[in-house]
């Protein structure tokens, strides 16, 4: 008892205050385990080279989405470990003691607002671009209460290097415990998220040509402080890919094995060839720009198609699909029907002629996610709804709070009566009935986009590049609709799904049992009566 009280007057008051922040993150045993493999008992304290190799990023090759990727982002990836280690840990003589240690960690992944989190993670880019040698042209000012203040500008390809390095992060931390290290890198299309900067953050920016923009080759400067507005606004989520990087990485040194599971840059090639060759709307660019504006596991659910280890799995969340299950309002009800968790549904359409090869055509996707299941009513329904752009400039328009016009999804009225002005069969989002701000006729052929000012349900912004005020009607290419419930929405649904088959197949079968006999049926008095007239017949009565 004694010995124990001594030791903990022992505790200097400098430790037990970063220990107690620390367990207000619940990584207290996370941080013990990792300094007690990584310390060297000699000195009490984690050698520098091996932090810096705990936190390295070491990648042969990559595979792209669609883009092209600039030649310094490895070189940018090789040096994110050193960077983080000499921003965040101050060393001494020995290495780093488990104060620093902890403390480091809580610069990292400590509890802080979602702007500070931003502005390391800028700061962490650029500091790690120093040391790669590219020429970037942020400035790092330190002020009082170790506060920075990030001053200069970004170019488009800075923006993609700098979200490719968030992404390889992320990666990362996925698939460490499936790839073996220095596996390939598998890169996807961000485009619609860079044009999201510029247009936001760009003087004129909304006079660029945006369609079929190759941002890597984009002469515009982004001032720092705008940026940092943008990812504030629009991509709040992207501090997470930080912090699963260090508790994955620091995970990665308490595993008792050191082996990883054979794999090979085969496999990473098959999945994207496979995720390629499925055209789908919701690519893993896109699906990673939706997660970053979502703070909930919704983020997580969109993303798990696209990671090998979830691979296998990669249709389970796709619900509907026009060009594999049929187009139209029946053949979508059929499949979304009883699904009770958050939908994301996305659209594909051209304001030309689908059928013709014209050069004025110009493809687009905008999608919604709600938070429940689509209901067959002639109103306006929903607690909450978010309105996308995605392609080919990203864009979020999240609920404004004055209306509640999140969704509508109305079917063919059946058994119903004569109705002089029957409400419209289709699906919308925001605005009011006969006057929505996205429209899906029935036959899923045609959907209007209207501006903005009829709708007070989401916030204003364009769903496509030189929108205008008048009401656009383009044709649909493609419909999906992606299922976020996890699997406890998708077993609700198919068991519903079940139960409706064998209600079906009950309602057309025939039991003859409960039919009279033939002796009595009138079908035998007429059959006898055909074959013998004038025969006497006695009534029985």
């Amino acid at each position: 008892m004694g010995a124990s009280s001594s030791q903990e007057q022992n505790v200097s008051s400098e430790q037990r205050e970063v220990e107690s922040l620390a367990a207000s993150t619940g990584s207290t045993s996370l941080l013990q385990n990792a300094f007690s493999k990584l310390v060297d008992p000699q000195t009490n304290a984690i050698p520098l080279q091996s932090l810096q190799q705990c936190f390295s990023l070491n990648y042969n090759s990559t595979e792209c989405e669609a883009l092209k990727m600039p030649d310094s982002l490895l070189g940018l990836l090789n040096h994110l470990g050193p960077s983080i280690v000499d921003m965040f840990f101050i060393t001494d003589k020995g290495g780093v003691n488990w104060i620093e240690f902890v403390r480091g960690y809580l610069k990292c992944c400590g509890r802080m607002p979602v702007s500070g989190l931003l502005n390391t993670l800028l700061r962490l880019f650029s500091a790690t671009g120093v040391k790669a040698g590219i020429p970037l042209k942020l400035e790092v000012e330190a002020i009082d209460d170790g506060d920075y203040k990030i001053n200069g500008s970004l170019l488009p390809i800075d923006v993609l290097m700098f979200l490719w390095m968030c992404w390889a992060m992320l990666w990362n931390s996925k698939t460490w415990n499936v790839f073996k290290e220095k596996e390939c890198l598998y890169l996807p299309d961000i485009s619609p998220l860079v044009l999201s900067a510029v247009v936001s953050c760009a003087e004129g920016g909304i006079g660029l040509e945006l369609w079929d923009c190759d941002v890597s080759v984009l002469d515009v400067q982004l001032p720092a402080g705008k940026f940092l507005t943008w990812m504030l606004t629009t991509v709040t989520n992207l501090t997470e890919c930080f912090t699963q990087f260090v508790n994955a990485r620091l995970q990665n040194c308490t595993s008792s094995e050191q082996g990883t599971p054979e794999s090979s840059s085969s496999s990473l090639r098959e999945i994207s060839s496979e995720k390629a060759g499925n055209s789908r709307l919701l690519t893993c660019g896109k699906a990673w720009a939706i997660s970053l504006t979502i703070r909930s596991t919704i983020s997580q659910e969109i993303l798990n198609p696209y990671f090998p280890s979830n691979s296998d799995a990669s249709d389970e969340n796709l619900i509907y699909r026009s060009s594999l299950h049929g187009k139209g309002l029946n053949r979508f009800w059929s499949n979304v029907e009883a699904y009770l968790g958050p939908l994301l549904i996305l659209i594909s359409a051209t304001s030309g002629d689908a059928n013709e090869d014209c050069t004025n055509s110009r493809k687009w996707v905008v999608g919604a996610l709600i938070h429940q299941g689509f209901e067959n009513r002639d109103m306006f329904y929903g607690t909450s709804g978010t309105l996308y752009a995605i392609d080919p400039v990203f864009h979020m328009c999240s609920p404004s709070g004055k209306e509640k016009n999140f969704v509508y999804s109305h079917l063919h009225p059946t058994g119903r009566a004569y109705e002089a002005r029957p409400k419209p069969v289709g699906i919308a989002f925001g605005g009011t009935i006969g006057n929505e701000r996205v429209y899906i006729d029935g036959d899923f052929a045609r959907v209007t986009v209207r501006h903005h000012a009829v709708d007070k349900t989401y916030q204003p912004g364009s769903l496509f590049p030189n929108q205008g005020f008048l009401p656009v009607e383009a044709s649909i290419l493609e419909v999906e609709v992606w299922g976020l419930g996890g699997s406890k929405a998708r077993e609700t649904q198919l068991s519903y799904k079940k139960r409706e088959d064998l209600f079906t197949a009950q309602r057309r079968k025939v039991d003859m049992k409960t039919f009279a006999s033939w002796e009595d049926s009138p079908e035998k008095m007429m059959t006898d009566m055909m074959a013998d007239p004038n025969r006497v017949r006695r009534e029985d009565r």
